[in-house]
């Protein structure tokens, strides 16, 4: 059996049974690149949008291969949805499928963010860029729900992961708790309690079917292919700006959990305050910037490097800068998932690990919910204030900054989506062009 092939000892749902012989590289090509081009709206949108092409759509995975994948993404360090592709390749086509996936899944947005950065760097924010984004900012707030609600019917089947939701929520949102720490306390109850009840599924005994000697290559493999080069670019370059680059988001590449959001005070604290690479005002525009286009907001992170190496000496150390903040951020997520993904079959089939991981899922929804409220407040409020009082976290919007352009954007882009069935494409141009047509209205 080829290395680079999933083992046959580990079962798949009886769709990926029959319907992976369609899964061929052009057609896994043409499907990972529509994901890629249209993953706007950050992790929710993404994984659904996943899931509607590939377990709806093209049945190449079943439900609960799936669900029990996003479960140990969740657990993992880095870009959930960016991890959830390259599961969802290498299950369909081995280690070439994964980097196929994954890679389709990271460079649509990585292009976006290289050309509006140089943009950014050289000619300030233009226009008619920000009232495009605007049009796009509203549809997000749409497939944002669209995908919650898609999330919540697939995860929370009984009364306690309603209340893990719930309190997940409540925690990350009003009480600022980090998000390993929620996700520990899930894993933990899951493992005590019964969570999702059972389906009999995970009765029958499940073989990893990789020896751990493949595994230790893997890992030994995938570690070198990540951190060499930074090596090499440490003590070869010689270049200061690009090393340090490297090593700082290498190290975040290790605590990014929770994404983006979950990252972003600790980034921007060292970005901005320890190590004065960007402003303030810069660090908030990257986040603007990865958030209305396609691919995982973590990419974030390469705003940060092209522009950190751009004031240190132009447009060519600008791009450099963000191909190395782009390598130290995205090489990992392959280390975790070839190293991690033979196993995800054995640990839902292990009844403790199986309601842990429908517990962090659970979880995961309430998560989902903290971060659509708070992207909602920042798109439709020019001005949201964090406040604390008794412990707990408010954000406070500040009514005279509403921008009225965004819910008569975000009305028509529920009115295509919702109800009208528009597919995610037309619907975003309706909104981009919303945008700039509502925007010339003053």
């Amino acid at each position: 059996m080829s290395a680079d092939r999933p083992s046959p000892d580990i079962p798949a749902d009886t769709s990926q049974v029959l319907e992976v012989q369609d899964a061929s590289w052009r057609r896994m090509f043409s499907v990972f690149a529509g994901i890629g081009l249209l993953s706007f709206g950050g992790p929710a949108a993404q994984i659904a949008l996943m899931h509607r092409r590939l377990v709806d759509e093209t049945g190449w995975l079943g439900e609960k291969t799936f669900v029990n994948a996003l479960g140990f993404c969740m657990l993992l360090p880095g870009p959930e949805a960016m991890q959830l592709a390259t599961f969802c390749g290498w299950k369909l086509r081995g280690v070439a499928g994964g980097l196929l996936a994954g890679l389709l899944f990271v460079v649509p947005g990585a292009l976006a963010i290289f050309a509006l950065a140089a943009v950014y760097a050289v000619f300030g924010n233009v226009p008619l860029v920000s009232q495009v984004f605007l049009g796009i900012k509203a549809a997000v707030l749409v497939i944002v729900l669209e995908a919650l609600l898609r999330l919540s019917k697939r995860a929370l089947t009984d009364r306690r992961q309603w209340a893990i939701a719930g309190l997940a929520f409540i925690g990350i949102f009003f009480l600022s708790l980090p998000f390993p720490l929620i996700v520990l306390a899930a894993a933990l109850f899951g493992a005590v309690f019964t969570i999702g009840g059972t389906d009999g599924e995970g009765d029958a005994p499940v073989a990893v079917g990789v020896p751990l000697s493949r595994t230790l290559r893997t890992v030994a493999t995938w570690l070198s292919v990540w951190l060499v080069p930074l090596a090499v670019l440490e003590w070869g370059a010689g270049i200061p700006i690009l090393s340090e680059i490297g090593w700082f988001f290498a190290k975040l590449a290790v605590v990014t959990f929770g994404g983006a959001y979950a990252v972003l005070a600790y980034m921007a604290q060292d970005v901005v305050t320890i190590n004065g690479w960007l402003s303030a005002g810069e660090m908030m525009d990257g986040l603007g910037l990865a958030e209305t286009t396609p691919g995982p907001l973590i990419l974030v992170t390469q705003f940060v490097g092209f522009l950190s190496a751009y004031h240190h000496g132009g447009l060519a150390l600008g791009l450099a800068g963000g191909l190395v903040a782009l390598w130290a951020t995205f090489a990992p997520c392959f280390l975790w998932i070839f190293a991690g993904a033979p196993y995800i079959d054995w640990i839902s089939a292990q009844p403790r690990l199986k309601s842990a991981l429908s517990a962090i899922v659970a979880a995961v929804v309430g998560v989902v919910l903290n971060l659509s409220v708070w992207f909602a407040l920042h798109v439709f409020f020019g001005t949201v204030t964090r406040t604390t009082h008794g412990g707990l976290t408010f954000w406070l919007p500040d009514p005279a900054t509403l921008d009225w352009r965004v819910p008569v954007l975000a009305l028509l882009c529920g009115v295509l989506l919702l109800r009208l069935r528009v597919s995610l494409i037309w619907t975003l141009a309706a909104a981009a062009l919303g945008g700039v047509l509502l925007s010339k209205l003053g």
